[in-house]
């Protein structure tokens, strides 16, 4: 059954010989029958290549998976961005709202102070208008005396 040239099972050299010999000694030339390095080849790719073809198709699904990731991650740190965009943009809202409160407060502050300088200058106007009736007052009061006295001084009768 053996065809020329093809090693048959005894023929080969066994484990424990090959270990027991030095490392100085040479395998002659062995020639190998093509059919048996095609069972052999065969035998085993038919061994491993359902295992490598399953191991193929997991690497391809996780490097799918790992794209499909990627992805997503790239997604949730655009939402991280706008979420800060939008606690930048919050807390500018605050600050703007605070700003709002003080010009408010500041805008009633001056309603109240210009209420106050109005009453303030009507008094002052009414106390001048006062004052000026007092010094008029006085005056016609002095113009008065000064009549009085006028009159009062004797003055020489005429002759008729």
């Amino acid at each position: 059954m053996e065809e020329e040239g093809s090693l048959s099972q005894h023929e080969l050299p066994h484990r424990e010989d090959l270990l027991g010999q030095e490392s100085s000694t040479h395998v002659e030339n062995v020639s190998v029958d093509k059919k048996a390095v095609d069972k052999l080849t065969e035998g085993l790719l038919s061994h491993y290549l359902p295992d490598l073809q399953n191991s193929k198709r997991t690497l391809q699904e996780l490097t799918q998976n790992q794209v499909v990731l990627l992805d997503t991650l790239d997604q949730e740190v655009t939402k991280f961005r706008e979420c800060n965009t939008l606690l930048d943009l919050n807390s500018l809202f605050t600050e703007a709202k605070v700003y709002h409160h003080k010009l408010v407060n500041i805008r009633k502050e001056m309603i109240m102070l210009h209420e106050k300088t109005t009453k303030l200058k009507k008094r002052a106007l009414k106390l001048q208008q006062q004052k000026q009736k007092e010094v008029l007052e006085k005056e016609q009061q002095r113009e008065k005396e000064l009549e009085r006295e006028r009159q009062l001084i004797a003055k020489p009768a005429k002759r008729t």
